[in-house]
């Protein structure tokens, strides 16, 4: 490296590392360039922080390891890392006799021989994508029934776990937030190394990562954002020597720092030190020092701070040089195989374990045995109630745990079966609804993990500030009458400008606006105003998602939470259609517990005892649970749904649909592209959905018009191809009065009447043409906001509900039923006349 702080700004640096004091990237990057002397200081101080960490984990003295078997799925790949060995051709496969992918027999072959040896972990490593570089996988995939390597990934860590015990760690590199949500299920960890943020290497011809399309560090980033989004615990880290500079270098740690505090998902981050392999790109590339590993090592550690979790492999250094990665800062020497070579360094065999044993007992510790998820998270899974297993692997890791989450001495694994047993969905916790929540807020009840459950709650409000800020000067008069006149003339299809001066309008401009929606109204569905009879049925208010908006999940363990059984649901299914009802609208919790079938169940156990029921349920959010836990496509689970009674989806889990907003308001909920695929999806085989936005907590008017810009390509493409797509659109004012992202300080305290009028007014002026009816909620409300928002644009009421749960644990305070009586005094107050509908905007038929 050719950067050189001088002497006093390394002893300057070096000063506040030693009290104790946080470094900042200018530190860091200085420190990374101590040698000598200096760098003793830095290692030391490191190790300081390292074992306070240690005894906080209650584990004071001890180094882990994870003992496991490496198995290589395949060596194919689509990048072209230049200095990896590891990745082949199918050319060179070929000549060697081997077929693209490892065989289920080859794979489960290498298990069962780790299993007999005490290996505990099976560590499937693979390159990136190779279908979509080398027509050979493709065709391999083809031949063997699966549409991808991450779905024959799937299929074999069931077949790894059932069969041998031993816990698959995942490690197929880039993967999508669904790749992750479909493999956590089958996972108790997964990885990948973020290696470097500097978009040089991955930019610069020759360099270390050109031509590699899944080295973009900004696609890495989001695989590890997206992986704390859905609790995953995840191994990670930074690639030491291969081109970058020392501030790069500091940039990568910072990055894996401003990950960790945001999710509290990344379980493990590793220290690799660049070795030159012969016929690679950089084989005349010098390994990186050992004092800049050191140096590397110790700044990573004061930087993630005590928490964390620092390896270094122990077979990339000399036996001897362990020691000293041990006093710069590290506590674990990874996957250590007593079976397979390392793949991705062949040339670096393990050293025994008698051996590492011995020079980590040298060093003061002592060396035991984990499982593939760190100790911290198997206690907080099995113990606390958190939710980083899946329950379907949750009792493999059980199998071999003790008590302080580390593996038990000795033990063997032995095969488990993956799905869980057979039964339904039991009813737990509280069936009375009205006895669970205090109407007037939750805010000295809220759930048992509200400190941990939604994330760090700083990078929340730096994540808000950046997307709150509406950015322009104010609307001139000009500009007003331009937008409007526009409007007039073409309203489904403003520019988003226009657009935006007509949603931020007030005063006369905004009057205008409300008269032009309001009449595009009584000319698109005329005077009346439509309702449904319908109850809500929230079947569980058990969710582990960390909605920050949401006051309406719960643990399991907590004294609110319930789930009904299936008669439950059928029971109040049929209660409803005595009282009148037409529809039940149902919708849940993300239940980490819930059997695969339990959508399914749920639809049929309704349609059996009141066949004629429409059954309007489960969010898209519920539909990736769903797909998650079946394995099935978007496509196939939702066509199973519409076969067990499914009528029609409702369009909530939308929140904004622009991801910097959602990701400030939720930590692990479904992305706007998945979202939009879901819909899509269902609007393609049959089933019509509902459309919504929650608007007035972290957004800004720009984003609302985004959003609805979004539902109108969706329609677009739902009547391209015959559709229904959405029945209407319902904005739902954000309330603030127990949602925790208020209570933290974090939104603003929901939406003025100037937004509900204006958002109402453009979603009639923007949808028109393409989504009829827009719904106003009586729930969020009241009485006169519904009757504003009626004269604003709005012809539907929405439903009587019967029972309300979601908004009234938020802290509504409009009640969470009302009768057709009450409806139809709505409309009259404003000399409208109020009919009944069904789902689908039709007739009833009379009984």
């Amino acid at each position: 490296m050719t950067e050189g702080p001088t002497p006093q700004q390394i002893r300057r640096a070096l000063a506040r590392a030693e009290r104790g004091a946080a470094l900042d990237l200018n530190e860091a990057t200085v420190l990374l360039a101590a040698t000598g002397a200096d760098l003793d200081r830095l290692a030391a101080a490191a190790a300081k922080v390292r074992d306070a960490g240690l005894v906080a984990a209650g584990r004071p003295g001890v180094v882990t390891y994870s003992p496991k078997v490496f198995i290589p799925i395949t060596k194919l790949c689509r990048d072209r890392c230049h200095y990896c060995t590891f990745v082949e051709t199918p050319a060179q496969a070929a000549r060697e006799g081997r077929a693209p992918y490892l065989s289920p027999d080859e794979i489960l072959d290498i298990a069962r021989q780790g299993a007999e040896l005490g290996c505990l972990e099976a560590l499937f490593t693979l390159g990136d994508r190779p279908e979509d570089r080398w027509p050979e996988a493709q065709a391999w995939l083809d031949e063997q029934g699966y549409d991808s390597t991450l779905a024959y990934i799937r299929a074999m860590a069931i077949r790894v776990l059932e069969e041998t015990g031993l816990l698959p760690h995942l490690n197929p590199g880039v993967m999508s937030w669904e790749e992750l949500n479909r493999l956590k299920p089958v996972s108790p960890s997964m990885g990948m190394m973020l290696e470097t943020t500097s978009r040089r290497l991955f930019e610069t011809r020759g360099e270390a990562h050109y031509g590699s399309p899944d080295k973009d560090p900004d696609v890495r980033l989001r695989v590890l954002e997206d992986a704390g989004r859905h609790g995953i615990p995840f191994t990670t880290g930074l690639l030491v020597g291969i081109g970058e500079t020392l501030t790069e270098r500091a940039e990568t740690i910072f990055a894996l720092r401003a990950t960790m505090r945001a999710y509290g998902a990344v379980q493990e981050v590793i220290v690799q030190n660049f070795r030159a392999k012969p016929d690679t790109a950089m084989r005349h590339v010098d390994d990186l020092d050992l004092a800049e590993y050191r140096a590397a090592i110790a700044v990573t550690r004061l930087v993630l701070g005590p928490k964390a979790r620092i390896q270094a492999p122990p077979n990339l250094v000399d036996l001897e040089e362990c020691r000293a990665l041990l006093d710069a800062g590290v506590d674990d020497w990874g996957g250590v195989s007593p079976l397979t070579p390392d793949h991705v360094n062949p040339e670096r065999p393990w050293p025994s374990l008698e051996r590492l044993r011995s020079i980590t007992a040298t060093c003061g510790f002592d060396l035991k045995a984990r499982l593939t998820i760190h100790p911290e998270y198997v206690v907080g899974s099995l113990q606390d109630g958190q939710a980083w297993l899946d329950p379907r692997v949750a009792g493999h890791v059980a199998a071999l745990a003790g008590p302080d989450g580390l593996a038990v001495p000795g033990i063997k694994p032995t095969g488990l079966p993956w799905q869980e047993p057979d039964g339904g969905f039991e009813s737990a916790g509280r069936t009375d609804l009205h006895a669970a929540v205090d109407t007037e807020g939750r805010t000295d009840d809220r759930r048992s993990d509200f400190g941990s459950v939604y994330g760090d709650w700083a990078s929340v409000q730096e994540a808000a500030d950046g997307v709150s800020r509406l950015a322009g000067a104010r609307t001139s008069t000009t500009e007003g009458h331009a937008a409007l006149r526009a409007a007039e003339k073409d309203p489904g299809n403003l520019s988003d400008e226009h657009a935006l001066t007509l949603m931020t309008a007030e005063g006369d401009l905004l009057r205008e606006v409300i008269a032009l929606a309001d009449h595009l109204r009584k000319e698109t569905v005329g005077d009346e105003v439509t309702y449904v009879v319908n109850r809500n049925i929230n079947f569980t208010n058990v969710c582990y998602v960390g909605c920050r908006f949401c006051a309406f999940a719960q643990r399991k363990t907590d004294a609110d939470a319930y789930s009904l059984s299936y008669d439950e649901v059928a029971d109040r299914a049929q209660e409803a259609w005595d009282l009148g009802a037409t529809e039940v609208c149902m919708q849940g919790g993300i239940d980490p517990e819930l059997p695969a079938t339990a959508y399914f169940d749920i639809a049929a156990a309704v349609k059996q005892r009141v066949p004629e029921m429409h059954v309007h349920a489960f969010s898209p959010m519920e539909v990736v649970n769903g797909t998650a836990r079946t394995g099935l496509s978007i496509e196939d689970f939702l066509i199973k749904a519409r076969e067990s009674g499914l009528g029609s989806l409702p369009g909530t889990a939308a929140e904004i649909l622009d991801d910097e907003v959602r990701w400030v308001l939720t930590k692990g909920k479904l992305p706007t592209r998945t979202w939009v695929e879901i819909v899509s999806t269902a609007h393609r085989i049959g089933l019509p959905t509902t459309s919504t936005m929650m608007y007035g907590h972290v957004d800004n008017p720009r984003h609302w018009v985004g959003h609805l810009n979004v539902l109108k390509g969706i329609q677009d493409t739902a009547f391209e191809n015959g559709g229904t797509g959405f029945t209407e659109f319902v904005p739902l004012p954000f309330v603030h009065t127990s949602a925790p992202i208020y209570l933290a300080g974090v939104a603003r305290p929901g939406p003025t009447l100037r937004d509900n009028l204006a958002v109402h007014a453009m979603a009639r002026i923007l949808l028109h043409g393409r989504i009829r009816n827009i719904q106003t909620s009586w729930v969020k409300l009241g009485v006169d906001g519904t009757r504003a928002m009626l004269n604003a644009g709005a012809n539907d009421l929405g439903g009587t509900l019967m029972e309300e749960t979601i908004s009234r644990m938020a802290g509504s305070e409009h009640g969470s039923a009302k009768t057709v009586a009450e409806l139809v005094e709505i409309g009259a107050g404003i000399d409208r006349t109020v009919r009944e509908r069904t789902t689908l905007y039709g007739v009833p038929t009379v009984r």
